[in-house]
């Protein structure tokens, strides 16, 4: 059954959904420091990494509603199980890099004002909870997801009033007009906002919101709105540390609502305490998902929010992540350079996916008349090289000479 028309709350949710996962703790920390040592000057790059990004949403949403199949269970009759096999892993290690940072960004959020060390074990005791607590999660991610993207906007919105920001410079960083020096946060940044693994994961949304062929005039409004909200946050986010964090070192998530006190007072530390712990168990909830689910559907154990394995799968990530995260707080590890390494490193299985979701779209067998036209194509096709670049540079210059070091 087509989705009702009844107004743009009716014809979004899946795009939210994603949103949260791209506007996660690492997200906001690394464009938080990336505008505390640059200013102005790459608040371009946000804006391609998001169009980007709107690009592999929309075919990771068309993907699903036209097909009406998994991507992975496409990719075993099109092209070899030992592909949907190596995405499977690939999706779920990601989602796990991910995880720790999601419990260390709630956890700085919330000691701030509690202060204790088991404050992952509380959230992720919740999120277990409603992971088994309700037979079909998605009609509840969905509003869950929904709020706390309300929360984001309001919090860093305020967040941006206070810092009063030069608009003439918004408007000029706005504008590729100066080189980019690669750096391990600037990828970070690019990192945190093209995740590739949450658009393919667009295509199990559209399939549990019940989207079909002649629901794609919605699907592409829920795209670009979803893209328009992360754009804006991370916007918000880096032109509050351009206008008052620059030249300040931010070595921890809590140094970035630290340094907004002096400035904004105990109020504005408050306001970004919440919007950095929206951001954080928002993904807590749907990036674990993400890891659970594709796994599980790799394995053919199943791929539905009301089947067991993939709650069980998405569990796994949950425990890990949150394991990785206690260890972080008790040895008293510097998080911020873990978080943007990893963050850093998960680029080097994007381009496989998407080289792989760019390839199934093109294909007549399995989209029909819905393949890609030529305006996505030429848009993935730069997201591809792109990916396939900075894994080969992330490797090269970062990983390789970490490893011999």
């Amino acid at each position: 059954m087509s989705t009702p028309r009844r107004g743009i709350l009716r014809r979004i949710g899946p795009g939210l959904v994603t949103a949260c996962v791209v506007i996660g703790p690492g997200s906001i920390l690394t464009s938080s420091q990336v505008g505390a040592r640059a200013g102005y000057d790459n608040l371009w790059v946000v804006v391609v990494s998001v169009f980007l990004m709107a690009a592999y949403v929309t075919m990771g949403m068309r993907l699903g509603a036209v097909t009406d199949v998994s991507i992975t269970e496409l990719i075993r009759r099109h092209l070899h199980p030992a592909l949907a096999l190596f995405i499977g892993f690939g999706v779920c290690f990601i989602a796990t890099a991910f995880q720790f940072g999601n419990n260390l960004g709630a956890q700085a959020a919330l000691s701030t004002y509690i202060e204790t060390d088991y404050w992952p074990l509380v959230l992720n005791a919740i999120v277990l909870a409603v992971l088994f607590g309700f037979g079909n999660l998605y009609p509840v991610l969905e509003r869950l997801m929904t709020g706390f993207v309300a929360v984001m906007l309001i919090a860093f919105a305020i967040n941006l009033v206070f810092a009063r920001p030069d608009f003439t410079r918004i408007v000029q960083g706005l504008i590729p007009v100066k080189g980019v020096e690669l750096e391990l946060p600037l990828l970070g940044l690019v990192g945190t906002t093209f995740v590739i693994s949450a658009a393919l994961y667009q295509s199990y949304l559209s399939r549990f919101k019940g989207w079909k062929a002649e629901d794609l005039p919605d699907g592409q409004i829920d795209a670009w709105v979803s893209a328009g909200i992360m754009c804006l946050i991370t916007l918000m986010i880096m032109t509050t540390a351009a206008s008052v964090l620059q030249g300040h070192e931010l070595v921890s998530v809590a140094d970035v609502a630290n340094q907004l006190e002096p400035m904004f007072g105990e109020k504005g530390r408050i306001i970004f305490c919440v919007g950095l712990f929206a951001a954080a168990f928002s993904s807590f909830i749907v990036n674990s998902m993400i890891g659970g689910f594709v796994l599980s559907d790799a394995l053919r154990l199943g791929d539905h929010p009301d089947q067991k394995t993939p709650k069980l799968m998405t569990a796994g990530v949950l425990l890990i992540g949150m394991g990785v995260a206690m260890y972080v707080i008790a040895t008293g590890t510097k998080p911020l350079p873990a978080i943007i390494a990893a963050q850093a490193l998960t680029v080097v299985a994007s381009p496989v996916i998407a080289g792989t979701m760019l390839w199934l779209c093109n294909q007549q067998d399995v989209m029909g008349s819905h393949r890609n036209g030529w305006g996505l194509n030429v848009t993935g096709g730069i997201g591809f090289l792109i990916l396939l670049a900075m894994s080969i540079y992330t490797l090269t210059e970062k990983v390789l000479p970490a490893v011999t070091g």
